[in-house]
């Protein structure tokens, strides 16, 4: 049993026509799933890519009620595979869809733990006892250069190529998705979130907004309309969840522990 409490929102931004983020937010007292996928393509075709990736998504995961059970991580990677599997054979036969694609972060949180499953750069964020921590890791050309010395975090951030993505749903026929895993705490806060809010408003000011009493709707609110009163340059969709109550109910569970599940689990 796990309590929640959550808000979705997405919206076009200032600078472009239409929007190709596409998000689903479904929660109970057994679990919640929470999805986020960023298309790209043009001509409509990232949204049909990020829609698809979201449905799918939903559908494959939607049965899950526990996550003690090793076999959900592979049903996890499995369900991204799916979903890239989908994308790229429609780009193999329509015209108009070559070239689309989209990132994809899913959380899964029940009982005292949590799973994500990401590819591209959409990001998970934990709020933890006032201190913020990404727990995914972008594919993108910039994190490379950071991974390898050749930039830091804050000139990636203002980089000309900080929005190439070197790994996405439905560009190949195949991709291996990031998938970590920890407990979670009472009081705990996730924010799922695409590159239009993070691309725009630092961890900084992240953490500001997230740390503000109000509830995860006031919350989605205000990170859309920093990113809006910064330029909103691109889509912008966020997903916050707060951890109201954790089963057994215990605010002492551990720590939380990440780790990427190697191919062979997957």
């Amino acid at each position: 049993m796990v309590q929640l409490s959550h808000a979705a929102r997405t919206d076009v931004g200032m600078i472009r026509s239409g929007n190709e983020d596409n998000f689903a937010a479904d929660a109970n007292d057994q679990r919640g799933l929470f999805v986020v996928a960023d298309g790209m393509g043009g001509h409509a075709a990232g949204e049909v890519a990020s829609e698809m990736a979201v449905q799918i998504v939903m559908r494959e995961l939607m049965p899950v009620a526990e996550l003690s059970d090793p076999g959900v991580l592979n049903r996890l990677a499995m369900a991204l595979k799916a979903a890239n599997r989908a994308i790229h054979d429609r780009t193999l036969t329509e015209v108009d869809k070559q070239g689309m694609g989209t990132t994809a972060s899913v959380l899964l949180v029940a009982g005292s733990r949590y799973l994500i499953g990401q590819i591209g750069d959409s990001r998970v964020y934990l709020l933890r006892d006032g201190a913020l921590s990404q727990l995914t890791k972008d594919h993108s050309y910039v994190q490379e250069q950071v991974d390898l010395g050749n930039l830091t975090p804050e000139q990636a951030r203002y980089h000309p190529y900080s929005n190439v993505i070197t790994r996405c749903v439905g560009a190949s026929p195949d991709v291996e998705p990031d998938i970590y895993a920890g407990e979670i705490r009472l009081g705990d806060l996730f924010l799922v979130a695409s590159d239009g809010l993070t691309g725009m408003v630092d961890d900084r000011r992240l953490q500001q907004l997230l740390l503000a009493r109000v509830g995860p709707e006031r919350k989605v609110h205000s990170l859309i309309s920093e990113a809006n009163g910064r330029g909103g340059l691109d889509n912008i969709t966020a997903i916050v969840v707060e951890v109201m109550s954790v089963e057994g109910g215990r605010p002492e569970a551990r720590t939380t522990e990440m780790r990427a599940v190697t191919e062979d689990e997957a």
